[in-house]
């Protein structure tokens, strides 16, 4: 697996597998969440062309499986996106993409990741955990942060319980 910048033909492509990975919320009774659509072109090609979509395909040929989304917010990396399409799951793609990403904020001198997912989810809070990745207590959270809640409240993401993580970078690392 290759993890490289994407290309502006792929786009198409991150809206496919953000809608694939968005099935197995269904079988939760997660129903807005898996058919809610993903972003639209034109902000994803703000992500490519700021620098800050990655995508994971085959070594050799074939387009992307998997893709992540950053901003910076608040002194932190924040993880917006990372997707995998689920005929790729379970192979270490999503936790490469995210490794990729804090060795991208430690050479820029980042000393953290944030993100906000779902509490109850297998896949969400309890992954981004193995991965280092601590819940932060309200206390804890940035400006930027809560702005990004309140703005995943208004999409209606809050019917569910949702948290903000946080992992340490080891900058130069």
């Amino acid at each position: 697996m290759r993890i490289r910048p994407a290309a502006p033909a792929e786009l198409p492509l991150l809206q496919d597998i953000e809608r694939a990975a968005g099935e197995p919320f269904r079988s939760l009774g997660m129903i807005a969440i898996a058919e809610d659509e993903p972003l639209p072109l034109d902000v994803l090609e703000s992500y490519r062309a700021g620098g800050r979509a990655w995508v994971a395909g085959p070594d050799e040929g074939g387009g992307p499986v998997a893709y992540v989304l950053t901003d910076d917010v608040d002194g932190a990396v924040h993880i917006e996106q990372v997707s995998v399409h689920p005929a790729a799951a379970r192979r270490g793609i999503g936790r490469a993409l995210i490794e990729h990403v804090a060795a991208g904020a430690a050479a820029r001198g980042v000393t953290a990741l944030t993100l906000t997912t779902f509490t109850d989810v297998p896949w969400n809070a309890p992954y981004y955990a193995r991965l280092g990745f601590r819940p932060l207590t309200e206390a804890e959270l940035t400006d930027g942060l809560r702005e990004i809640r309140r703005a995943e409240a208004a999409h209606g993401l809050d019917t569910w319980p949702r948290v903000c993580m946080r992992r340490a970078v080891v900058p130069g690392a």
